[in-house]
């Protein structure tokens, strides 16, 4: 049986240096824009107190959650198990960081948003026992999407993103792999 994946040519030390800061200017600038966010929410709302900006479909509502993204709890495990994920997660995605080549820029903009929102969150957990501030509140009525973040979004995005870039990876070995047999 043949090896059938592609093979990578090492990153250009230029490539390299664009690489390393495409990753810290969007996992660093996210972070920034989060923490800068909840600054202000914290400083200029009161907790629990809806404020519409597009009527009722689109509300800033600070809250904190001690759960993950878009409301998911582990019960009275919470806060450990969702300050240990992230710390994880970051480690794994800068290995997959260090192995996606430069000409793969939807992976690396990907790995920089996840790694981005992971690390934002995981600041507020740290600092408070309270949990993570949340404060996008979108839905109709009683009828409301879990409030949210900067950092979910970062992570959302990024994990789509990284979806993406797996996909035509996939795509592209399927194609290669039928032009040689």
């Amino acid at each position: 049986m043949t090896d059938t994946r592609p093979v990578v040519r090492p990153d250009t030390p230029e490539e390299a240096r664009k690489k390393i800061a495409l990753y810290l200017a969007l996992t660093l600038g996210l972070i920034a824009i989060d923490q800068l966010t909840k600054y202000i929410v914290e400083r200029s709302l009161r907790l629990y107190d809806p404020v519409p900006v597009i009527g009722d479909f689109f509300r800033l509502t600070y809250i904190f959650n001690r759960g993950a993204a878009f409301g998911i709890h582990l019960g009275e495990w919470s806060r450990i198990a969702f300050s240990i994920l992230p710390v994880a997660a970051a480690v794994l995605l800068y290995m997959m960081y260090r192995q996606t080549p430069w000409a793969d820029r939807t992976r690396l903009v990907s790995i920089a948003l996840v790694t981005g929102g992971a690390i934002g969150n995981l600041i507020d957990r740290i600092r408070s026992s309270r949990g993570v501030v949340d404060f996008f509140d979108i839905g109709f009525g009683s009828v409301r999407w879990p409030v949210f973040n900067v950092a979910d979004i970062g992570v959302t995005v990024g994990a789509l993103l990284l979806a993406v870039s797996l996909w035509r990876e996939e795509q592209k070995l399927e194609h290669e792999t039928d032009a040689t047999v």
